[in-house]
C-alpha cells in the first residue's frame, strides 16, 4: 500500500528549522550592529569638519619643524598667534574666528609644559569660552590646515591682520627668521593639560 504522505527521512531535506533560522537571524543583528562601532541604535555618531575651537580637552605641545619649535596643538595642528591682538584681549571674532578657531583653555590650567617657556595664561572672549594665552598671546589654529603640521597659516594677511605660527616662548615665529624659535634636540614633546 503506498501513501501519499512524505517519509521522515524526506521531510527534513532542504528545511531548515525554526531555530536555526532565528540564531542565525540573531548573529546577522549582533555582527550588524557591532560593526557600526555605534552601541545603540545602529548610528555612528555625526562628526563636524572644523571645530568651533580647537584643543578642547586636548594638549599643546612645542615641535621641531622646518621653522624652528612652534606650538602645535593635541591634534598636532600649529598654533597662531595674531598681530591686531594687543593686551591679552582676542580682535578675531565673527568671520575671522570661523577661519580662525581659537585654542580653548583647559579647566585647570598647568603652571608650565615640557618645552613651552612661555607664561600660559587664559582670557574669555566674547562669547564667554575661554581661550588659551602664551606670553599673553591669544592662541588660535588655522582652517586652512587641513592635517598635522602644515602651516599653511604663516605670514598670512588675512582677517585684517598678519598671522604668525606661535613659539613656545610666546614670540611669533616666521619663515624668514626660523631663529626665533629655538632648535631642538627632540622632535616632540607632548604633556596633557
Amino acid at each position: 500500500m503506498t501513501t501519499n504522505q512524505p517519509s521522515n527521512a524526506r521531510e527534513g531535506r532542504g528545511r531548515v528549522p525554526a531555530w536555526a533560522l532565528a540564531i542565525g537571524a540573531l548573529a546577522l543583528a549582533v555582527a550588524a550592529c557591532s560593526s557600526t562601532g555605534s552601541g545603540y541604535g545602529g548610528a555612528t555618531p555625526a562628526t563636524t569638519a572644523a571645530p568651533a575651537a580647537s584643543g578642547t580637552g586636548a594638549a599643546i605641545s612645542a615641535q621641531n619643524t622646518s621653522l624652528g619649535m612652534i606650538l602645535v596643538d593635541g591634534a598636532g595642528r600649529t598654533v597662531y598667534e595674531f598681530a591686531n591682538d594687543t593686551n591679552g584681549t582676542s580682535t578675531c571674532t565673527g568671520t575671522c574666528a570661523a577661519n580662525w578657531p581659537h585654542v580653548a583653555a583647559p579647566s585647570s590650567l598647568p603652571t608650565s609644559l615640557p618645552g613651552i617657556t612661555g607664561q600660559l595664561g587664559t582670557i574669555t572672549r566674547d562669547d564667554g569660552s575661554s581661550q588659551l594665552t602664551i606670553a599673553g598671546h591669544p592662541l588660535y589654529t588655522f582652517a586652512g590646515d587641513t592635517a598635522p603640521g602644515q602651516t599653511n597659516g604663516e605670514g598670512k594677511v588675512l582677517d585684517g591682520g598678519l598671522w604668525t605660527v606661535a613659539s613656545p616662548a610666546g614670540a611669533p615665529v616666521t619663515a624668514a627668521n626660523p631663529a626665533s624659535a629655538a632648535p631642538a634636540a627632540s622632535a616632540s614633546t607632548t604633556a596633557p593639560y
